[in-house]
């Protein structure tokens, strides 16, 4: 029997979700929730512009998961832990497992120590899992760099970069990377937390750190605007020269004041404007060195559709609590119903 899946949030990458879902033959879309009036109460279906379903969206959350009984539920809502504590909670206690894009799950243990605690003694009181992942946390910078550490007798240090293109994201991202901004309103709002830049750098450095066996001393970011020379337009956001594009972000883990891994996310909306090329790039020095390019980047939308509905039947027969990457089965493509 296909496992029974609910998405929980139809923003540009819950909606993306949903259309995947629907073709693979492993899986079964059963419903949504979403708090956007616009959609809830109409057919899947309609919202995502595939034709008709016979799937509902719903504005409640616990109502939804109690109609359709789903083994899991895909949670694209908000980055954040604090944002999606409570919802994580809800879907527990019905039962239900979690995946989400939420980029603080993909490894909260060193960052949110206590809402881990609380979330993973939850999971397995009701016998089911929790799995945070997407692009990145969850693949290029860490999980993906973890994996090639296994080809290594030794390592003594980690760089590696991202340079994409942000189109594909929703207005959260976009607000988040400070795309659309001045200078001025770009320094203000790293200063009071509304830009962030790239969420889940600690959670990355934390979950290589650990896989590897290698005790930090702290990690350290920095935020850079990336300013326009260009006109810029996406569906979502209008920037103008002078203006702020995406954000330079890098963090680095160190023991005591050596850096031990450096990881480097310059992302920004239509970066071929001004002939950026977009790439993936890890570097790993030891024994034997490894330099890994993939050019052009593994679009940042599609990875993160793919691989969080790919996780969905490892996270289903994986053993209670709150996993990471780590813990599952590499990551593999579903089959497609749809494929010509």
């Amino acid at each position: 029997m296909p496992y029974r899946v609910l998405v929980w949030g139809l923003g540009a990458m819950g909606a993306g979700i949903a259309r995947n879902i629907a073709n693979k033959p492993e899986l079964r879309l059963v419903g949504a929730v979403e708090k956007d009036p616009r959609k809830t109460g109409r057919d899947l279906g309609g919202v995502l512009g595939i034709g008709k379903m016979g799937i509902k969206v719903y504005e409640d959350p616990e109502k939804a998961i109690k109609e359709t009984v789903p083994d899991v539920s895909v949670l694209a809502t908000s980055s954040f832990v604090s944002d999606v504590l409570d919802k994580i909670q809800l879907a527990i206690e019905e039962r239900v497992n979690i995946i989400t894009i939420a980029e603080e799950v993909a490894y909260p243990f060193h960052s949110h120590p206590i809402e881990s605690e609380i979330i993973n003694s939850l999971a397995v009181r009701n016998d089911v899992s929790v799995l945070g992942t997407g692009i990145n946390p969850g693949f290029v910078l860490d999980a993906l760099i973890i994996a090639l550490t296994g080809i290594c007798l030794d390592v003594t240090r980690i760089k590696a970069s991202r340079i994409n293109d942000l189109s594909p994201f929703g207005r959260t991202v976009m607000e988040t990377q400070g795309v659309g901004t001045t200078p001025e309103q770009f320094r203000k709002g790293v200063e009071d937390g509304t830009i962030v830049g790239h969420i889940g750098f600690p959670q990355s450095i934390a979950m290589i750190a650990e896989a590897i066996g290698v005790g930090l001393t702290r990690i350290e970011e920095t935020r850079e605007p990336i300013i326009s020379e260009t006109e810029r337009r996406t569906s979502i956001v209008y920037v103008k020269p002078g203006m702020v594009a995406g954000c330079r972000h890098t963090a680095k883990g160190y023991i005591g004041d050596t850096p031990i891994i450096e990881l480097i996310h310059p992302q920004q909306v239509l970066p071929e404007l001004e002939s950026v090329d977009t790439g993936d790039y890890i570097d790993i020095e030891g024994d034997p060195e490894i330099h890994l390019s993939i050019k052009p980047e593994i679009p940042g939308g599609k990875g993160t559709i793919a691989i969080a509905t790919n996780m969905i039947p490892s996270i289903i027969e994986a053993q209670p609590g709150l996993l990471t990457m780590t813990d599952l089965p590499l990551p593999r493509m579903l089959f497609n119903s749809m494929r010509s």
